[in-house]
């Protein structure tokens, strides 16, 4: 379900894109190196209804915790999967309470020799 039909009065999507961190991420044996991590990009949406959002530094919504969680991944310990690293990102996007949805996309930019990433995008609703 895409954010247009949640918010039939419409939306605001805050995005953060192109955020690049060193995760050792995955689970082949050549990922689980500290010393060789991953080239991670992330790109986060948070949709909010436009009611609920304001043309103010009070009313805006702010992607910089998302900014900082995300850099706060480098140098961290191995982590399996992307999807564990993207559920801490949603966790944080719906801290803001009026944030309805969100978005993120996370790709292992130099994994495959002939592609330019390999990952995953989840998208949810606000759980409840």
């Amino acid at each position: 379900m895409e954010a247009t039909t949640l918010f039939p009065e419409g939306y605001v999507a805050s995005r953060v894109t192109g955020i690049t961190v060193e995760v050792a991420v995955g689970i082949h044996p050549w990922e689980r190196h500290p010393e060789r991590p991953n080239l991670l990009s992330v790109d986060v949406e948070m949709y909010v209804p436009v009611a609920a959002v304001q043309a103010s530094a009070e009313g805006i919504v702010d992607y910089d915790p998302i900014r900082r969680l995300v850099k706060s991944w480098n140098g961290r310990g191995h982590v399996e999967y992307l999807e564990t690293l993207a559920e801490e990102a949603l966790t944080e996007a719906f801290r803001d309470s009026r944030v309805g949805a969100a978005r993120i996309r996370i790709m292992k930019r130099q994994i495959f020799a002939e592609s330019e990433g390999a990952g995953i995008e989840l998208f949810r609703r606000r759980p409840g």
